[in-house]
This record gives structure tokens, C-alpha cells and sequence, in this order.
């Protein structure tokens, strides 16, 4: 994209950013408190969104590389919440945007589209991207890339998998479910449809934000870059909601949504397994310290300790065995950064590209994410934490499938989003027609892709 075009979307956006200032707190400087770089290194301006007891990993991991050369020196800007993102306009459209940034929301294909990013073939010798995209998982792959160009580096994947209560599965007699009908039995044989009494715990019921892992569970894709056609309303799509949907339809709509509602009330992050609401519930991995922490508490106090389990998302015949949507944490570079090499240096140390799988494997068990590597993954500090975090080690073999995908790589991803969420609900809890919805999503998408991709290059 011509400069001129990149600099009116971000007189654009500063516009919109400085509207939305007067809601943040006090004056916004991101250089404030400037530590002293050290003489004879170059300042790498770094900015996350990172916060609570992931801030203190994160500052470790600066500091780990810091010390482990003298060229660079990084300084890391916390900026958790929501204006992040904004921010980032204010800093790009003033010329002094930081020189990496770590994201986890779908902007790279949007940013990158725009001219915002620098992409990584930029940054480093072409043979070495090509190397670099070989390393990563595919999911972590797509994280990065757009239109045929890695833009963005992921250091971390989220994935999610199916939890169950293994003590009750072992009481009815019943192994976890295998295959979606399984999933749909047991449902049924813990909270009977049509029972007179409200139900306290429901086997399994599924969520409407979760439309993205499903409708890859049953075999479709979300986006055809062939084409370049928005497929929401696919067939496999559309049976994934209608079977989400049945749901409500066995329960009641209101029913569900109310009880939806009463995991909301639940204090701080309590896991709704592990408080009896379900039997069998869809979650990340993150959800493995909240069992572990349960289970330690539980001995403590001399109480039986909850048996949970975790397998993949069942999937329906002609559907994709460990599958599912995945999403995650990457590392972007912005046009104009002060120092662009010395990004690259650090992204590379903490994903582990280039000789730095040991760290990368150190990052990794400190915060509890998921390699976006195998050789990060084959890292003995990480293989010891798996033997010791059995759970774990399910979401890392899930996040090596090819079936592990994330929001399609498009300049209207975040719009898809809302979307498909917008979709999903009302088909789950306002009687909506499934392909009907999904349809008009499409037709929406669709006409917002075109629209941005008609802007002048």
C-alpha cells in the first residue's frame, strides 16, 4: 500500500483513538520512567498486554535476554486491557510507534493489509523466513501470515479440548466420549431432556462463541482463499450450528441462556467443572492449573480430590479428529520502528527460532503456554514439565494438528468475529434459522471484505 494511503487510514484511526482518550486515565506516555539503556546497546521499545502474574514471566524472559547479548536492550511497556490496539494508532499516526508489539486478537492480516507491519521478510534474509515457516506448526503459521507473507511471529498457542468429570464418566459406567453421537448420549443420560425439575449440572452444553471450533470439528473452513470467498454458510458450518442449536431445542432456550448466565456469577475464574455446573465442558489449556489447584487443595484438607480428564473434541462422522479452533499470542513489528533488528533479535529468543529452543522451552513452562514448535516442545525443560503436567501434554499434541485452525487470515477478521458470535446466539437462544443466520453473515462479511479490498493499493 502507497504511504499516502497508509497515512490517511492512520490520520483515520488517530482520529478515532483521540476521540476514545478522554476514557483512558490520566496522560498516556508510554516513555515514562525510561530506564537507562545501557552505553553501547539499542533501545527495542517493547509493548504487551500482558498482566497479574504473566507480567513477572514476561519481565524474567526480558530480562534473560538482555543478559544473554549486548547489541540490544529491551524495554517492556505493560499495557493490559483494551487500548492496546488504540494506542498503537496513536504511536504509529504521531511516528513514534514502539518496535515490537505482542498481540493475541486477529489484526495481522488487517495491519498488515494496511501497511502498518513490517513483514518478516523484511527483517530477515528470505531463506531464513522460509526455514522460520518450516519450523512452526501450521497453526502457528497461519497465526502469522497473510496473503501469502509471514508478518507476525507467534510465541505461544492457545488450544481448546474437551474436560470431563472422570469420576462420574466411571460411575454411569461410560468412557469419554469418542464420537460426537457419544457426546450428545452422555448429555442426555446426566441431564434428561423434558425432566420437570431444572437441572443443577447439564452433561454437556455447548457455547455460542464456539461456533469457530465446531464448524472446523465438522469438517468446513470458514474461508476460501482460492476464492477469496467468505464460507460460513457451508454446509458443514451450518450443520455445526444447527447441532449447537438442538441444544436449546432439548432444554429450552431460556433455560440454557439463564444457566449460561450463572457461570457469569461464579467468583474470579472458577472453573464451572470443577464447581458441578457441568459434566463435560470445552476449555484451553489454561484450565490445567485450575484442576492441579483443586486436586492440591483437596488433598490438603484431607477431601476426595476431583478426577478431571481431557480429551480432543469429538467429531461427527465425515468431521476432522483433533480438531479444532486455535488461536494465540504473536509478536508483530511496525512500519517505521526505531529498531526493527533488534525486534527480530528478541521475537526470535522468546519463540525460540534460530538455536533459542531452551528459552523458548524456559517462557513456556513459566507461563504455562504451548510451543509453537516441535524442537521447542523436544526441549528438555519442557518434556520434564510434561511428565509432570500429564494434562498439559494433550493440548500440546493438539496444537501439532493440521485440523488446529485459526480465524481465516483476512482484513475483516475482528468484523467475522463479531459476526459469527452475533450468528450463533441467535440461532441458540432467539429460535433463529441456522443457515438463514449464517447466510446473512456471509452476505455481510463478504460485502465488508470487498468493500476494504476496493480501497486504493
Amino acid at each position: 500500500m502507497a504511504d499516502w494511503s497508509l497515512m490517511n487510514w492512520l490520520r483515520a484511526a488517530a482520529l478515532v483513538a483521540l476521540a476514545a482518550a478522554v476514557a483512558l486515565p490520566a496522560v498516556f506516555n508510554p516513555r515514562a520512567s525510561k530506564p537507562q539503556v545501557p552505553e553501547g546497546r539499542h533501545e527495542v521499545v517493547f509493548w504487551h498486554f500482558w498482566g497479574g502474574a504473566d507480567r513477572a514471566v514476561v519481565e524474567d524472559i526480558v530480562a534473560r535476554f538482555n543478559a544473554a547479548q549486548s547489541k540490544h536492550f529491551v524495554r517492556a511497556i505493560a499495557m493490559p486491557g483494551h487500548n492496546l490496539e488504540l494506542k498503537f494508532f496513536l504511536g504509529l499516526a504521531g511516528g513514534d510507534p514502539p518496535d515490537v508489539v505482542n498481540q493475541d486478537d486477529p489484526i495481522v492480516a488487517d495491519w498488515g493489509y494496511r501497511g502498518a507491519l513490517t513483514p518478516l521478510d523484511e527483517l530477515a534474509p528470505v531463506e531464513d523466513v522460509e526455514r522460520l515457516s518450516e519450523w512452526l506448526f501450521p497453526a502457528a503459521r497461519q497465526l502469522g501470515s497473510y496473503d501469502g507473507r509471514l508478518y507476525a511471529l507467534a510465541n505461544g498457542l492457545d488450544i481448546r479440548a474437551l474436560y470431563y468429570d472422570a469420576a462420574l464418566l466411571e460411575q454411569l459406567g461410560r468412557s469419554p466420549p469418542a464420537t460426537l453421537a457419544e457426546l450428545d448420549e452422555l448429555a442426555e443420560l446426566i441431564a434428561p431432556p423434558g425432566d420437570a425439575t431444572r437441572h443443577e449440572r447439564y452433561g454437556y452444553v455447548p457455547d455460542s462463541r464456539r461456533l469457530w471450533a465446531w464448524g472446523i470439528v465438522f469438517g468446513g473452513r470458514f474461508y476460501d482463499p482460492a476464492t477469496g470467498r467468505i464460507t460460513a454458510d457451508s454446509d458443514a458450518i451450518v450443520r455445526a450450528l444447527e447441532w449447537m442449536a438442538s441444544y436449546s431445542d432439548r432444554y429450552g432456550a431460556a433455560t440454557l441462556l439463564v444457566f449460561r448466565h450463572g457461570d457469569q456469577a461464579l467468583t474470579g475464574a472458577s472453573f464451572p467443572l470443577l464447581e458441578g455446573r457441568y459434566a463435560m465442558i470445552m476449555d484451553g489449556q489454561w484450565r490445567v492449573r485450575d484442576v492441579e489447584a483443586a486436586i492440591s487443595a483437596a488433598r490438603q484438607t484431607d477431601r476426595q480430590p476431583p478426577k478431571i480428564g481431557v480429551c480432543p473434541l469429538p467429531a461427527p462422522e465425515g468431521g476432522h479428529a483433533n480438531a479444532g479452533w486455535v488461536n494465540g499470542n504473536f509478536f508483530v513489528v511496525p512500519r517505521g520502528a526505531n529498531n526493527p533488528q533488534g525486534a527480530w533479535e528478541f521475537m526470535k529468543f522468546w519463540s525460540g527460532f534460530d538455536g533459542h529452543a531452551a528459552e523458548a522451552a524456559r517462557a513456556c513452562v513459566a507461563g504455562g503456554w504451548i510451543p509453537c514448535a516441535a524442537e521447542v516442545v523436544a526441549a528438555p525443560v519442557f518434556q520434564d514439565y510434561l511428565q509432570a503436567h500429564p494434562m498439559f501434554a494433550q493440548f500440546v499434541e493438539l496444537a501439532q494438528s493440521a485440523h488446529q485452525v485459526p480465524w481465516p487470515q483476512i482484513p475483516v477478521a475482528q468484523y467475522y468475529d463479531e459476526q459469527i458470535r452475533e450468528a450463533a446466539q441467535g440461532a441458540m437462544y432467539e429460535g433463529a434459522n441456522p443457515r438463514e443466520v449464517l447466510e446473512e453473515a456471509t452476505r455481510r462479511v463478504q460485502a465488508r471484505l470487498e468493500e476494504v479490498l476496493r480501497e486504493t493499493p
